[in-house]
């Protein structure tokens, strides 16, 4: 987005990330709210990178778009009269909370817009085989 001039609509974006456009919606309201993007209605309408790259990070966007909890592991449905099992998931609850602490921080770290410049470095390293990052062929005139 930050790439293209004109505002992208939820179903390119869908495309792009082979998912569905409600998903998208859902996700970029988070991003509109702490103002990362703006959105714009009708014709040439979409959404547009409404934030300076370089100001935001991965941790601001997590926070953005709810903060969903990182990693999914552990029983669905615990005993607590199992001895056992109490045990193992304390020792797994510890281990993800330390493992998501230091993912977050090293979120904090990481911009937008260095992550735009590796961007730009890869679609520069691809541009002579005719394709681009996404890993589709561009056309050739």
């Amino acid at each position: 987005m930050a790439r293209s001039p004109q505002p992208m609509t939820s179903e390119q974006i869908a495309s792009m990330l082979s998912t569905n456009a409600v998903v998208v919606r859902r996700t970029m309201a988070g991003l509109r709210s702490a103002g990362y993007v703006q959105s714009s209605r009708g014709h040439n309408g979409g959404w547009q990178i409404g934030c300076d790259l370089a100001q935001v990070t991965l941790l601001d966007v997590h926070r953005a778009v709810g903060g969903p909890h990182l990693f999914a592991i552990g029983a669905d449905h615990p005993n607590p009269q199992c001895g056992v099992e109490r045990v193992v998931n304390a020792a797994i609850a510890d281990a993800l909370a330390h493992a998501e602490a230091l993912l977050l921080q090293r979120l904090g770290t990481v911009t937008l817009a260095a992550l735009a410049s590796e961007f730009d470095a890869l679609c520069s390293a691809r541009a002579p085989s005719g394709g681009n990052a996404t890993g589709k062929r561009t056309r050739q005139r």
